[in-house]
């Protein structure tokens, strides 16, 4: 049954209903684009509502009750339509999922909103209240989006996802050309819709596995064949990985690596149904695993502390990142991390901040610091950069 919905908002169940759709988004060559979907209790997130909005119309199109989206796909891979979104990646992460591809090209309002001074990572109510002056509802954001059917105020709710949101991509597109960045951001977005970036091969899913770097190379070539075995397990049974085997469960088997039933069984963590249901798996991968050659055994991840000094100069360059994105009217967040500055200091170049237009506002400047080139000063109370005075000159 088709849910009450606000009076210029479609609600989309029917092939005939999507089929209409699609010919009325035709003309449309920038789209609004958000997903509802859930997580909690599955493998991959399960997508459970889909809006969309041209400048003509508003629709939320239910994949639950269609046989496929095919029609609704093929006008998103169209590459001469524009897709808007907001916080992107979990979004395009649910599309890559459907079929390996991503809705491209893509324009994401919250990177965006960074070059506008806005802070790193802002929500979308606080984007749609500072640049269009409307307060959103925030009553459905924890909703079940899988539960039939939807609630009126569900619709609406999810609606306004879109609906604002094909209003912010204009004005903010309009500051950007206005402050010259309006292209600063091509490579960012050209990244987001890499599908190398979703792909999460089983083979590596021992990296993902939060505490690995806490083991030796003996113990992460277990890690590694049982993690892909959680990861197949999962996929298959369209389960959480936690449900198969909890990250600390799967360290604590590659630390103590067991060899017979007695062993598995004082695996703290290990519930009685997995050994009995699995065992066996579990010991034969272990044992393969150990017999593998010391040159496939995966190298351990370098830890690298900084001494004294390169965390002196971090903090120094942290510092100016602060003052660069104050004088340029940029998140700080956007331009670097500490992270990357640590990395920098140790003789990294390969870089983001040293590449675009974050070289051109900071990477460059801090390069420029961390070589002696330029110098920090206090004048007036406010800290400044000045060309650094060389040793004998006048």
């Amino acid at each position: 049954m088709t849910p009450p919905t606000p009076d210029d908002v479609r609600y989309v169940d029917t092939p005939q209903a999507l089929e209409q759709l699609c010919r009325d988004l035709q003309p449309a060559t920038v789209l609004a684009l958000d997903t509802e979907f859930i997580r909690e209790k599955t493998y991959s997130a399960r997508l459970c509502l889909i809006q969309i909005a041209s400048d003509d119309l508003i629709a939320c199109v239910d994949p639950l009750a269609l046989p496929d989206l095919d029609p609704l796909l093929e006008i998103l891979h169209d590459p001469g339509r524009l897709k808007v979104l907001h916080a992107a990646r979990q979004d395009l992460e649910i599309f890559h999922d459907l079929d390996g591809r991503i809705p491209a090209p893509v324009f994401d309002t919250q990177i965006a909103a960074t070059l506008l001074g806005f802070p790193d990572q802002a929500g979308y109510g606080s984007l749609v209240e500072g640049l269009l002056g409307v307060r959103l509802e925030k009553g459905h954001a924890r909703t079940d989006w899988a539960r039939r059917p939807l609630e009126a105020e569900q619709i609406a709710y999810a609606a306004d996802d879109v609906r604002y949101l094909r209003q912010l991509y204009p004005l903010i597109r309009e500051r950007l050309d206005a402050a010259g960045r309006a292209d600063w951001l091509a490579e960012d977005f050209r990244a987001l819709v890499d599908p190398a970036l979703y792909a999460r091969p089983d083979a590596d899913a021992w990296r993902r596995v939060s505490g690995h770097g806490r083991l030796r190379p003996a113990q992460l070539v277990v890690l590694r064949a049982l993690t892909a075995w959680r990861e197949a397990q999962a996929r298959e049974r369209d389960k959480p990985r936690k449900w198969i085997l909890g990250d600390e469960v799967l360290l604590e088997l590659a630390r103590r690596a067991p060899a017979d039933r007695a062993a598995l069984e004082r695996i703290r963590g290990l519930a009685p149904t997995v050994i009995r249901q699995h065992g066996d798996t579990l010991l034969r991968l272990v044992r393969d695993a150990r017999a593998l050659p010391r040159e496939q055994w995966p190298d351990a991840p370098k830890r690298e502390r900084p001494t004294p000094e390169q965390e002196g100069l971090a903090d120094l360059l942290m510092a100016c990142v602060r003052l660069l994105g104050q004088q340029h009217g940029v998140s700080p967040a956007t331009l670097t991390t500490r992270k990357e500055v640590e990395r920098l200091v140790r003789g990294e170049r390969d870089l983001p901040l040293l590449q675009g237009w974050r070289a051109k506002l900071a990477g460059h400047t801090l390069l420029a610091l961390l070589q002696g080139r330029l110098a920090l000063q206090v004048r007036e109370g406010r800290v400044v950069t000045t060309p650094a005075v060389t040793e004998g000159a006048a």
